[in-house]
This record gives C-alpha cells, structure tokens and sequence, in this order.
C-alpha cells in the first residue's frame, strides 16, 4: 500500500542515513504504537537531517511499547492508552503526550464513498456484538434513508495484537454501550466477540481494503493515506460528524491533562457541537532513573513540538496547544529532564 512504501522509505532514512556518514551516529531507540508511526517516522527523518542523530521506531503495539520500556529494552515507549499513575510508579516510569489523532471505522461496501455512510454508537457497538450481521440490518438503514445498502455480511477486522488503538476504539464503545461494557470492557486486548485480526493499524486497514464487506477502525492517517471509505459518526451532541483535524481538535479541547496524573486523559465521546466521538492522545513513557537518556528524547520532542506542528497536520494528527506544550516542558523540568 502506499503509506506502507511511504513510511518503509521514511523510517529508513531516518535509522540508517545521517550527515555523518558512518556508523557512529547517535541513536534513540523507541517502540510502541502504529497510531502516531506516521508522525514519528516523519519527524525521525527530518531530525536527522538537522542534527544527524538517528530515531528507531518500531511500530509494535502499545502492548509492545510498555512492555519493551518496562523492560528498559529501549529509550521510550509509546503507547495510545494512557498508563495509570498507580502503574507508572510500580514500573518507575514518566509520561507525557506527544500528539492528538482520532480513530476512525473504516469500510469496504461496494457503492459506499468516503463519508456516507453514517453510523452512531448503538450500531457500531452491535455491529461488533454481532447483534447486526448485514449491512442491510435495519437499524443501519434507519441511519442512511435513500443509501443503497447491500444484503450482504459485515465482516469484523479487529486488531490481533495488543493496541492502544483498540484502547481508544474500546474505550469509546464501553463509554457508550453498557452491553459492551459489561461483557468485553475495554483495553489494549480484549476478547472480540467477533471477526479477524489484523496486526497493527496497517494490518486492520489491509484487511479491509481488500475484504469486501470488511469494517474496522484505524488511526485516521491510515485511513486516509489509503483512501479509504470512513463513516460518519454521531457524537454526543447528536450531530454526526467527519472525522478531521477540526473535529479531533474540538474533542481535543475537552481533554483535563494534569501533569500531577502525568497526563492521564481520555477523549472519547467529548463534548462539543462537532467533536469526533473517538478520539485520543499518544503517549511517551520513559525509565524515570535514565536521566541522561530522557533528556535526549525530551530533546527529540521538544524539537518536534516548536518544528513538527505542520508536518502532523499533514497527517491529520493534532498538535498539542501551546499551554499542554508548556506543560509537558515543565514536567520534564520537575523530572530533571529539560
């Protein structure tokens, strides 16, 4: 696909090139979520060119970001579900977002365009209980009077591996779907009552592309580099609404990051007029006893914080306001970091 060719380019020239020329560049090594691997690889590419220092990102899973940063088998983690500060003081780590995206289901229905189709949380959430198998069902057609709907199977993509996306994404139906609160829940992992898994957000948005009948859910970057067919979603405010830089931003603005819980915010179901109901901030988690390597990647981020703004609108991603800026900068001096 062609983000997949875009970011393999991207990431390889940020790991492998420098103005250096040799193998003694300095690196920084990072591993975690698919959701912001757009962004960062991105920002990788263009921080080397300015200073020649390399960033690794691997994109594994926020699953795999925490553990890896538990681990101390990298210099920081990522991840989309934001760590709870009672976790983050057993494991001795620090946290702090990056960057605000959305989630976005996304869908494969012969004849369905990008954002017509139109979905609210009560059919979303059975379509994943298997309470609605067909795309014809009628509480979907209720939804889209006067759109041709096929009488033909959902298929339910998901993802395999443990994900801060699915975090989001479960978060959001959990918040709104008691049923699925009280029989799924939600989480990076989650027993999925239905559907295949795919890893990563390239994975789910493979699946769909090419699965005729297929619905999942992937960062919006995903979506849109591979020009695939999202929905409309109705929020809490009952509009239903696209999903854009200007609705992640109004679900953005309702989010209560407080530096004293190291950040730890959900964006789901905001309120607001046009707020997009699935929406979310990735985090970093660092080792908090690795001073000397936290400061090089406050470093990373405080670059990418005064530089990256336009390269993540770009990718649809939201950049931090400039007050959660200075927040995040006055964490890292509290820590010894900035």
């Amino acid at each position: 696909m062609k983000i997949a060719r875009m970011l393999l380019a991207a990431i390889v020239a940020a790991v492998f090139l420098s103005p250096s020329g040799g193998n003694a560049a300095e690196t920084l090594n990072g591993a975690g979520a698919s959701f912001p691997y757009p962004l960062y690889s991105s920002w990788a590419f263009d921080y080397n060119k300015a200073f020649g220092i390399q960033l690794n990102y691997q994109s594994i899973g926020s699953g795999g970001g925490v553990k890896q940063i538990v681990s101390r088998t990298v210099d920081f983690g990522a991840s989309d579900d934001p760590t709870t500060t009672d976790a983050l003081a057993k494991d001795s780590l620090l946290q702090f977002p990056a960057v605000i995206g959305g989630v976005v289901p996304v869908v494969n229905v012969p004849g369905i365009k990008p954002g017509t189709l139109k979905l609210d949380s009560n059919t979303l959430c059975q379509i994943f209980m298997t309470g609605i198998r067909s795309w014809n069902d009628p509480a979907i057609a209720a939804l889209n009077p006067g759109v041709k709907l096929p009488d033909s199977r959902i298929i339910v993509v998901h993802r395999s591996d443990g994900s801060g996306t699915t975090a989001i994404f479960t978060e959001y139906l959990a918040t709104t779907c008691s049923e699925w609160k009280n029989k799924v829940g939600a989480g990076k992992a989650v027993a999925w009552p239905t559907g295949i898994g795919g890893k990563g957000n390239e994975g789910v948005a493979s699946y769909v592309a090419k699965t005729e009948g297929g619905l999942g859910y992937v960062e919006f970057a995903y979506a849109k580099q591979n020009k695939m067919s999202h929905v409309l979603l109705k929020n809490q405010a009952g509009n239903f609404v696209e999903p854009s830089d200007a609705t992640f931003r109004d679900a953005a603005a309702s989010g209560n990051f407080d530096p004293a819980k190291h950040f730890h915010a959900w964006l789901v179901n905001a309120p607001g007029k046009n707020s997009w109901p699935i929406a979310g901030a990735t985090f970093i988690l660092l080792a908090k006893e690795k001073a000397d390597v936290n400061k090089k990647v406050a470093k990373f981020f405080d670059w990418a914080f005064k530089n990256g703004d336009k390269q993540a609108e770009k990718l649809t991603y939201v950049p931090l306001p400039d007050a959660l800026k200075a927040k995040v900068r006055d964490y890292w001096k509290k820590n010894g970091i900035y």
